[in-house]
């Protein structure tokens, strides 16, 4: 039985691909999405639930992100966690809806962000880095049980080469958008 899957790679590269999309999604760009606030992790009934489990998150406006809170004694409780996520985001309670004015981001914290991305998408590459390294494990491990000879294991190599080549290039893209809306560039 061979080790090596190609496509078994794949879902896993794609799978850190589609981890820094989450992870860019959650940073703010100076306009309101819900992405920001989804991440978020609220102390209700003794557990840490997201924000989606426990709030309906919708924009009502560009810059403006409301939270209606469903159970009216968590409210203290989705206010503190979105104060101590670090958004740079001050909620206003009225009632059970909670409104976050997204304000401008300065220069210094556009800065701060794009880094921020470059970060994550380092993060990413590691990843698919480190699934490209099994990938040719298994490879080496196929030729050695004889699964096939030298000059499979090449070519299949060379197919693991050109795939995380890809994947890499993907990531380096979604992290200069991300960077260039940032930017406002």
């Amino acid at each position: 039985m061979a080790a090596y899957d190609k496509s078994d790679l794949t879902r896993r590269m794609d799978g850190a691909i589609e981890a820094l999309r989450h992870d860019l999604a959650g940073l703010r760009t100076g306009r309101a999405s819900t992405g920001l606030v989804d991440t978020i992790q609220v102390e209700v009934y003794g557990a840490m639930m997201p924000m989606n489990q426990v709030a309906t998150v919708s924009v009502p406006e560009p810059r403006l992100i409301s939270v209606q809170v469903w159970d009216k004694g968590n409210i203290g409780n989705v206010e503190k966690a979105i104060r101590n996520a670090g958004l740079g985001i001050n909620p206003v309670a009225d009632g059970q809806l909670i409104r976050l004015p997204i304000p401008d981001l300065t220069e210094e914290r556009r800065k701060e962000l794009a880094k921020l991305v470059g970060q994550y998408a380092e993060k990413a590459k590691v990843a698919v880095r480190n699934v490209r390294r099994d990938g040719m494990d298994d490879l080496k491990k196929d030729e050695k049980d004889h699964e096939f000879g030298e000059d499979e294991r090449k070519r299949l190599e060379a197919e693991v080469q050109k795939l995380t080549d890809e994947k890499v290039g993907e990531i380096d893209t979604l992290a200069s958008n991300k960077e260039k809306e940032i930017l406002g560039q």
